[in-house]
């Protein structure tokens, strides 16, 4: 009696196919946990910017209006996240702004300070 050890063919086939049908479903899933990821980057920067504005009018008595590229000049901001787009606009007594993520859902957060904080 010959008897060879190892996996057939048909066996390799199906661990093979459920592998492919585990990937299918958790690829998709992994991508969109990544987009929510940087979505959050986005609010997170902007709550942060706002704190920040207000501690600036602490000092200053005026907020400041800033991008992406100026909120660095607003106390405790070293620098945003890495792809977050973010906007002040400022108003004698108030300040509202929006944040977005280039990788993220697509969707925009925005906050005004007269009507409490983030709106979305």
């Amino acid at each position: 009696m010959d008897q060879s050890s190892g996996f057939t063919l048909i066996e390799l086939l199906v661990t093979v196919a459920i592998i492919g049908i585990i990937a299918a479903t958790a690829i998709p899933q992994y991508s969109a946990f990544k987009k929510r990821a940087f979505d959050s980057r986005a609010r997170t920067d902007l709550v942060n910017v706002a704190i920040a504005e207000e501690a600036y009018f602490l000092d200053a008595e005026k907020y400041l209006a800033c991008n992406t590229s100026t909120c660095n000049n607003l106390p405790g901001i070293s620098s945003l996240s890495k792809g977050v787009t973010l906007s002040i606009a400022i108003m004698p007594d108030s300040f509202s702004g929006s944040s977005q993520h280039s990788q993220g859902t697509g969707k925009t957060y925005l906050w005004d300070s007269n009507s409490g904080g983030l709106m979305n």
